[in-house]
C-alpha cells in the first residue's frame, strides 16, 4: 500500500485561504466585533479537530468552513450562523461540550449546536432512527430556524462531496436528501439549494439517467445560447427605450426537474421543451415593484404571444415561503414555449437566498409567512400520538403542496396546500370546527366534506355538535394538522372503547378456562394478527371477535402451525447473521445463496439494474431498484434494514417481469406489429397487454419476461423502429 504523504505546510495555506473566502463571504453582516467571535469560533474548531481527516484525505476543517462558507454566502446568513456553522460538528466529535460552548459563545449559540448535535442513543428498534432524528431537528426549528438552515448547509456540502463513500452509505444519504431534504429547501424557499440536493441526489441513486441528460444537455449547450440571445435581443432593446433598468438572462432548467418532466410525461429528452427559463431582474424602488413586474410582462407579451393557460401571479400573492414572482409562458420566435419569470432585485434575492434570510428572528416580524409556517410546525409537533414515520410523511406532504388561497365568509384570507378539503379548511379555522364539521357551502353551495377546494373559494363551515370524527375522514384530508387532530380524536375514542373490550375479554377467557394474563393476551393479538392487545379489546368490544373465534384460537394452540415457527426461525436467524455482518452483500440469482429473498413487485428489478435489499417484517428479504419510487422512503426512514445486494454474473437463462409504456399515433395492426417484434424478433414472453386508444393517440402498458437491461434496451430500441411510435419507456409502479 502507498504511503500518503501529507504536506502540513501547504494545508496550513489552504486552511487560511479557506477561511480569507469565508470572511469576504460574511463581510455584507458584520457588526462591530463580530470578526473577534468568528476568529475565536474558527480557533476553537481547528484545535478540535486537528487530528481528524474527512474519508478523502482532506483535514476535517475544511468542512466546518465550507458550511459556514454555504451559510453566509448562499443562505446570507449572519454572524450567529456562522459560529454555529464552525462549531457544527465539535460537541458530538470531540471532548468539548454544550456547557463549554455556552461559556464561551453565550446561551444562543449553545442552543443552535444542541439542535444540530445528532442525537445519539437507542430508540425504539422498530421505529426509524432517521424519521427520530428528524423529527428532533424540527422541534428546534421551531426554536430558531437557523437550525435547520444550517443543517441543509452541512447537508449540502456532504452531498458535494459525498465521491469517497461507500456506495450504500452514498445510497441512503441520497435518499435521505431527496425524500426529506430537499422538499425543506423548497418550503424554505431556497430554490437555488433544492435544485442542487435533487441533482445530487440524483447523481447517485440514478447515475445512469443523471449521466445521459447532463450530456444532452452539453451537446445542445451552443444552439440554446444562440436561441437566448435572439429571444432576448429585442426585450433589451424596448427596455432600454423606456428607461426601465433590468437584467435578462437565460437559466437552465435542474437536471432533475428535466427528468421528472420526462417521466411525468412519457416523452423522450428532445421533446422537453423547456429545457431552460428567460429571468427578467428589475432594478427599482420598493413602492413600484407590482407596477414595474406588470409593465414588462406587457412588454414581452407585445413581442411573443402568450400561453393564457400559463399565467402564475405570485406577485399580488406571494407563496407560503415568501416567493414573488411573475411567471408566463410564450410562444418563442422559433415556434417553442418558453417560460419567463419576471421579477425585482428584492424578490429574486428572497427567491434566491430563502424567506429565511430576511426573517430577523424578532418578534415584530410575527405575521410573517414564514413565521405562520413554524406556528404551524409547532402544531404538529405538539402532537406527540403519531409516530414518527407517520409524522414524516404528513410533514412532506405538507412540504410538497404548493398553496391555495381561500376565504371565510368575511373575506378572511386562508392558506391551504393545493388540494385540500372542505374539511382541511374546517380544522385550518379551528380543532373543534373541524371535529364537528358536517358540511360546507363553497361559494353559497352546499357540498360535502370530501369537496376539494379551487383557488379563490369562499368556503363557510357548517357544524353540528352531535358530529364526531370518523375514520374515512383520514382518506380525503390532506393538511398534517387536520390528520393529526383526526387520528388523535379516533384514538381516544377506540381507547374508550377498548376500555369496555378488555372486561368482556375478561369474562369470555374465564368462560373458556383460559387465565387472564398477559402472556395470553399476547398470544391472542398475534393469532387474530393485531398488532397491539389494544387493537385487539377494541375488536372485541366491537363484536368482531366472539367465543366461537376465541374456541378456534384454543384448537390452534393445541395444534401448532410448524410451517410459521419455521418462517419466523429463519427471519429471526437472518436477522442475526445481517447483524453479525456474516451477510454481507445477497447474491441475486445464485442458487447457493444461503438467504431467501423476492424481487419487489412495485418497481420489477431486472439484472444490469442497481439494486438494494430491504429486510421486511414478515416477507423475508425484498429486492427493489435503487431508482424505484419507494426506495428513497425506505433508505431514508430505514438505513439500518438496507443490504448492499448485487446480480450473480453466472447464467443468464432466466426470466425477469418488467414493464413498457408505449404511445404512438393508432394505426391498423399497430398492436400485431409490436407483438411481433416482442415475441417472434426477442423470443420474449408477453405476460399481460392493456391498451387505450382515445382519439387517435395510442397508450399501452405491456408486462414482459425479460432476461437483463440489455435485452431490455435492445427491445425498446426495435420497438421505437416501428412507424407510429413516438415513445416507449419502461415503467415503475408507485405503490
Amino acid at each position: 500500500m502507498e504511503e500518503y504523504v501529507i504536506d502540513i505546510d501547504a494545508e496550513n495555506k489552504e486552511i487560511r485561504k479557506r477561511y480569507r473566502a469565508l470572511l469576504r463571504a460574511c463581510k455584507p453582516t458584520l457588526q462591530k466585533g463580530d470578526k473577534q467571535q468568528i476568529r475565536k469560533a474558527f480557533d476553537l474548531a481547528l484545535e478540535c479537530h486537528k487530528d481528524m481527516r474527512r474519508k478523502s484525505g482532506e483535514p476535517y476543517i475544511y468542512h466546518p468552513i465550507a458550511v459556514a462558507q454555504i451559510a453566509a454566502e448562499e443562505i446570507g446568513l449572519g454572524t450567529t450562523s456562522i459560529v454555529c456553522a464552525l462549531l457544527h460538528d465539535v460537541v458530538e466529535d470531540t471532548h468539548l461540550t454544550l456547557q463549554d460552548i455556552e461559556e464561551q459563545f453565550g446561551k444562543k449559540v449553545a442552543r443552535i449546536i444542541d439542535g444540530l448535535t445528532k442525537i445519539s442513543g437507542i430508540f425504539d428498534p422498530n421505529s426509524s432512527m432517521q424519521a427520530e432524528n428528524f423529527r428532533k431537528m424540527l422541534l428546534t426549528l421551531a426554536d430558531d430556524v437557523r437550525v435547520i438552515l444550517i443543517k441543509l448547509a452541512d447537508r449540502l456540502h456532504n452531498m458535494r462531496t459525498m465521491e469517497f463513500m461507500a456506495r450504500h452509505k452514498q445510497l441512503k444519504i441520497a435518499s435521505e436528501t431527496s425524500y426529506l431534504y430537499a422538499p425543506l429547501a423548497h418550503r424554505l424557499g431556497l430554490y437555488a439549494i433544492k435544485s442542487e440536493l435533487e441533482d445530487l441526489s440524483m447523481k447517485y441513486t440514478d447515475p445512469d439517467t443523471y449521466k445521459f441528460i447532463a450530456k444532452k444537455l452539453n451537446e445542445k449547450k451552443a444552439e440554446r445560447e444562440r436561441f437566448v440571445t435572439d429571444f432576448i435581443t429585442p426585450i433589451n432593446e424596448i427596455l432600454a427605450e423606456q428607461g426601465i433598468e433590468a437584467s435578462v438572462f437565460g437559466r437552465p432548467k435542474s437536471i432533475h426537474s428535466i427528468w421528472n418532466k420526462m417521466r411525468k410525461k412519457s416523452i423522450p429528452f428532445e421533446e422537453v421543451y423547456d429545457l431552460f427559463a428567460i429571468r427578467v431582474i428589475i432594478d427599482t424602488d420598493d413602492d413600484k415593484e407590482k407596477t414595474e413586474c406588470w409593465k414588462v410582462y406587457s412588454i414581452i407579451t407585445d413581442l411573443y404571444r402568450p400561453n393564457p393557460d400559463r399565467l402564475r401571479d405570485w406577485v399580488s400573492s406571494p407563496k407560503g415561503n415568501g416567493y414573488e414572482s411573475l411567471h408566463t409562458t410564450v410562444m418563442g420566435p422559433r415556434g417553442q414555449w418558453v417560460e419567463v419569470q419576471i421579477r425585482t432585485r428584492r424578490m429574486n434575492e428572497i427567491a434566491e437566498k430563502g424567506f429565511a434570510a430576511h426573517w430577523k428572528y424578532k418578534e415584530s416580524n410575527s405575521d410573517s409567512g414564514l413565521d405562520n409556517w413554524i406556528q404551524k410546525i409547532r402544531d404538529i409537533l405538539s402532537n406527540s400520538e403519531q409516530s414518527a414515520l407517520d409524522f414524516v410523511d404528513d410533514f412532506k406532504m405538507n412540504l410538497f403542496s404548493d398553496e391555495i388561497f381561500i376565504f371565510t365568509p368575511k373575506g378572511t384570507l386562508v392558506q391551504l396546500p393545493n388540494g385540500a378539503t372542505a374539511l382541511d379548511f374546517a380544522f385550518e379555522i379551528h380543532s373543534d370546527i373541524g371535529a364537528t364539521c358536517i358540511g360546507a357551502k363553497v361559494n353559497h353551495k352546499l357540498v360535502p366534506l370530501s369537496h376539494t377546494l379551487q383557488n379563490g373559494d369562499q368556503v363557510e363551515i357548517i357544524t353540528s355538535s352531535k358530529q364526531t370524527p370518523k375514520e374515512d375522514w383520514l382518506n380525503f384530508v390532506v393538511t398534517a394538522k387536520a390528520k393529526s387532530k383526526i387520528r388523535s380524536s379516533l384514538k381516544e375514542e377506540k381507547r374508550r372503547v377498548a376500555e369496555d373490550g378488555k372486561e368482556i375479554l375478561e369474562r369470555k377467557l374465564k368462560s373458556l378456562k383460559i387465565t387472564y394474563n398477559t402472556d395470553n393476551i399476547n398470544k391472542i393479538s398475534n393469532y387474530f394478527k393485531f398488532p397491539s392487545s389494544q387493537e385487539l379489546f377494541y375488536n372485541v368490544a366491537k363484536g368482531s371477535i366472539d367465543i366461537k373465534n376465541l374456541r378456534e384460537f384454543v384448537a390452534s394452540e393445541k395444534s401448532e402451525d410448524p410451517n410459521h415457527n419455521q418462517f419466523q426461525a429463519h427471519i429471526n436467524g437472518l436477522v442475526e447473521k445481517i447483524n453479525k455482518k456474516e451477510v454481507d452483500t445477497i447474491l441475486i440469482g445464485d442458487d447457493y445463496q444461503q438467504v431467501d429473498y423476492t424481487l419487489a413487485p412495485c418497481c420489477n428489478p431486472i439484472p444490469g439494474d442497481d439494486i438494494f435489499g430491504f429486510l421486511t417484517v414478515n416477507d423475508g428479504i425484498k429486492i427493489h431498484r435503487t431508482s424505484c419510487p419507494n426506495a428513497s422512503k425506505l433508505m431514508a426512514n430505514y438505513g439500518y434494514r438496507i443490504l448492499k445486494a448485487k446480480w450473480a454474473s453466472s447464467k443468464n437463462d432466466v426470466a425477469f417481469l418488467t414493464g413498457l409504456r408505449i404511445v404512438g399515433i393508432d394505426d391498423v395492426g399497430l398492436v400485431n406489429k409490436i407483438t411481433m417484434v416482442i415475441s417472434h424478433e426477442f423470443n420474449v414472453n408477453i405476460r399481460s397487454l392493456s391498451i387505450s386508444s382515445n382519439e387517435g393517440i395510442f397508450e399501452g402498458n405491456i408486462m414482459v419476461f425479460v432476461n437483463d437491461t440489455q435485452q431490455l434496451d435492445n427491445l425498446i430500441i426495435n420497438l421505437k423502429h416501428i412507424p407510429g411510435i413516438t415513445g416507449v419507456t419502461r415503467f415503475e409502479y408507485e405503490s
